[in-house]
């Protein structure tokens, strides 16, 4: 089967992230937390309780820690599953049923642990630092279970930390990804920037209704 890790690397390096979006003017507030509303569509309360607590440590980190690494995703990914940190894996996975393969290769936990690094690098606009890194992890693939959810926290942590909020995150964490789609990890990037320019735009409009409407 082929390698969808090794894909995504290739093209993960054809995605011009630097000029594919702008900068977001931040900090951008959200009416709403669109993270915690969309942990609570069709989730078991133990799985969204866990989600919501690892989403809180996140919160923490992205106001405190200068770098996202591979022990704090570890971490993360503990937290979602109710276990102890997890260890990066250490056979090929597989996913969609069976039919992605990501190898493990003998630099991939270190090259997993240099994509991380890049998620807080300045020069290039926080959305699409977001996106990558929400790919990254998909694409690695780093621990054995959840790694979708974790990938949705990776991508919070990178926003938050720059001061950007979300009121809405559906259309970001429910489609489908390919690693090799090099239009659709474009494409997300701009997905991610749009809904950032539409939460500021419905926090202002929120802020002049009610300043309108005055005290009571």
């Amino acid at each position: 089967m082929p390698d969808q890790l090794t894909t995504w690397l290739h093209v993960r390096e054809q995605v011009p992230w630097g000029s594919i979006v702008a900068h977001l003017p931040t900090p951008i507030l959200a009416v709403r937390d669109g993270f915690t509303a969309h942990a609570g569509t069709g989730a078991d309360p133990r799985r969204r309780g866990l989600l919501l607590a690892a989403y809180d440590e996140v919160r923490c980190a992205a106001a405190t820690s200068p770098g996202l690494t591979a022990d704090m995703t570890a971490r993360w990914n503990g937290m979602l599953l109710g276990i102890p940190a997890p260890g990066f894996r250490r056979d090929p996975a597989f996913a969609k049923n069976g039919r992605e393969r990501y190898g493990l290769h003998a630099d991939t936990r270190q090259r997993y642990e240099s994509c991380l690094a890049q998620a807080t690098d300045l020069a290039i606009p926080v959305a699409a630092r977001a996106a990558r890194a929400y790919l990254d992890v998909a694409f690695f693939h780093p621990y054995d279970d959840g790694n979708a959810r974790l990938g949705g926290l990776v991508l919070h942590f990178v926003l938050r930390r720059a001061g950007v909020e979300l009121d809405e995150v559906g259309p970001i964490l429910t489609i489908v990804r390919r690693a090799d789609d090099t239009e659709g990890a474009a494409g997300l990037a701009r997905l991610v920037h749009g809904i950032a320019t539409a939460t500021h735009r419905r926090w202002v409009r929120r802020c002049h209704d009610l300043a309108r409407c005055g005290p009571g």
